[in-house]
């Protein structure tokens, strides 16, 4: 999370309309992107109807309400709004550079630490001696195992609301009957249509 916050950093210092971010925001949502990825299915972070990315959202927000210094005029319902959409819209790229400077700073940041300066969202922005220096700081410590066997924990708990999400996409490819008989995103759209009319 650490690296995902540097990398949209540097990022963000190179593209002069995220200059202009709520830096404070920025380091918020790239910090907590991930706290809905609780391995703990008791955990008070984790819902049973919601994909990760939103119980992440929705517990950034907790996180503020609780802080004592996370005062209504400091944090008002706009930057709250902000701060849900970075974190729920993280791994939607396709979205996520299409809204506000804290949303896509947060966004590129994420993606540059999965796939590298070479990104295809980031364009080149940092470079691999950047990317290195960060890694060799933070390293990514089995990153990559553990963060797929998290992704297949998710879809195993919460098959429904991973359907669609980029949990899912894990779920699709290593666990067994994923998305389960009658989620998949098409099969709805296909019984409604057919319904419907």
């Amino acid at each position: 999370m650490i690296r995902s916050w540097l990398f949209g950093f540097i990022l963000a210092s190179k593209v002069p309309p995220l200059s202009t971010r709520d830096l404070e925001l920025h380091s918020l949502a790239a910090i907590l992107h991930d706290v809905g990825l609780d391995p703990n299915p008791t955990s008070p972070l984790i819902s049973t109807d919601k994909c990760f990315e939103v119980d992440s959202a929705n517990a950034a927000l907790k996180f503020l309400s609780q802080a004592s210094e996370a005062d209504e005029e400091e944090w008002d319902h706009h930057r709250k709004q902000l701060l849900w959409d970075a974190i729920a819209l993280h791994a939607v790229p396709h979205i996520a550079l299409h809204k506000q400077p804290e949303v896509v700073a947060t966004s590129l940041g994420i993606a540059i630490d999965f796939v590298g300066p070479e990104s295809p969202f980031s364009e080149g922005l940092i470079s691999w001696g950047e990317y290195e220096g960060v890694v060799r700081e933070v390293p990514r410590l089995g990153m990559k195992t553990e963060f797929g066997e998290v992704m297949c924990d998710i879809c195993r708990r919460k098959p429904g609301p991973s359907v669609g999400s980029v949990a899912g996409e894990w779920g699709k490819k290593y666990v067994e009957v994923f998305p389960p008989e009658g989620m998949r995103v098409l099969e709805v759209l296909e019984r409604g249509l057919e319904i419907l009319g």
